[in-house]
């Protein structure tokens, strides 16, 4: 056993599935694999590991059982567990989710990407731990907490990104984009009449930082359905458009575990308004007009210019022109008109940004 590697418990019934898991982590990880949850749980009352793999499906002692033992037990309840499953339904991904689970693989597993996500949760739990011992001593010295927030939270933004871009790697740098597109927008919005007394306020830079956690739902997003390659289904669809409010719950979690909420504020109304509409037709609330807050009335021109501008599975990029011009065509229907020529006057500006991230 290695001690500066971190330690990895995989539990499954089938014996192939233990070898390929521990194949795939063991130059990453300690890693020790146990044949069913008794075996996992004589285990842990001598080791606690600093994740867990749980198979789904295993007889005796199934994993929705285990993780409900895991998490009434103050020993073990902070020990992050990944569902390994072959099934690949909602529901029972919310199952496992609402006991606890922090992530869900269906089998068979690619071993890169499982040991990617390993890692990025990790990290996230490492972040974590930090922001509890922070709390705990907050007392101490007011300039240093001040320091130490502002780190915290680009840590929180930069972990949590990376974790998007990981499981939808097909957007590119579209979330660096989206967050300077909306540097330039912002500021243009700050000269305008109508929004400069809203705006004035507030600190640009900490709400474009925020705008990273737009897309932070899509980490709970199905790959089969967050990586298809080529159109969506009316079903496939709906599932997409829980990012929003998952992304919401996301934010409102990590507001739990510090007391500096303002860029968290930001994020959650990038998160959850990012896809109103002007008209009223747009998700997951469906409000319109200036029911929708500023920023998610911003944030939608910026989403949408750059998913015009790059390439999907279902589709080649825009050119700018185009995507100008689709936006335009929208105005007063997807989007705030007002807000809109903002944008057309400030439309190069958004080229040049593309042109140079590689859109």
């Amino acid at each position: 056993m290695k001690e500066n590697l971190k330690t990895v418990f995989i539990v499954d019934d089938e014996q192939t599935n233990l070898k390929i898991g521990a194949g795939a982590l063991s130059e990453h990880f300690n890693v020790f694999t146990f044949n069913s949850g008794a075996n996992l749980m004589k285990r842990l009352e001598k080791q606690i590991p600093d994740l867990i793999l749980l198979d789904v499906q295993m007889p005796e002692m199934n994993g929705y059982e285990a993780i409900k033992i895991l998490k009434e037990n103050e020993k073990t309840k902070d020990i992050p567990v990944i569902f390994l499953t072959a099934k690949s339904d909602s529901d029972s991904e919310l199952m496992g989710l609402s006991l606890g689970a922090i992530d869900y693989i269906i089998k068979p597993f690619s071993p890169p990407l499982l040991c990617t996500r390993i890692e990025i949760h990790l990290l996230i739990e490492s972040q974590k731990e930090e922001l509890r011992n922070f709390n705990n001593n907050l007392q101490k010295m007011v300039e240093e907490k001040t320091k130490n927030v502002v780190e915290l939270q680009h840590a929180i933004l930069n972990t949590m990104t990376k974790l998007v871009d990981r499981r939808d790697d097909i957007t590119g740098a579209h979330i660096e984009r989206t967050k300077r597109y909306m540097d330039v927008l912002l500021k243009e919005m700050q000269k305008h009449p109508l929004f400069s007394d809203e705006l004035k306020s507030i600190n640009i830079h900490e709400v474009v930082q925020s705008t990273q956690l737009h897309d932070v739902g899509k980490i709970s997003i199905r790959d089969e359905v967050l990586l298809k390659p080529g159109k969506l289904t009316d079903e496939e669809f709906e599932i997409i458009k829980t990012h929003t409010t998952i992304g919401e719950e996301i934010i409102k979690d990590i507001q739990q575990e510090t007391t500096d909420h303002a860029f968290l504020e930001y994020a959650k109304i990038f998160v959850g308004y990012h896809h109103e509409k002007w008209n009223g037709y747009g998700y997951h609330r469906g409000l319109k007009k200036n029911d929708i807050p500023l920023l998610g009335r911003a944030m939608a021109i910026v989403d949408v210019y750059d998913a015009l501008i790059s390439d999907r599975p279902y589709k080649k990029s825009y050119s700018h022109e185009k995507a100008v011009s689709i936006i335009t065509e929208e105005k007063g229907n997807h989007f705030d008109p007002d807000i809109v020529d903002i944008f057309l006057n400030i439309s190069e500006e958004f080229r040049e940004i593309a042109m140079f991230q590689g859109g």
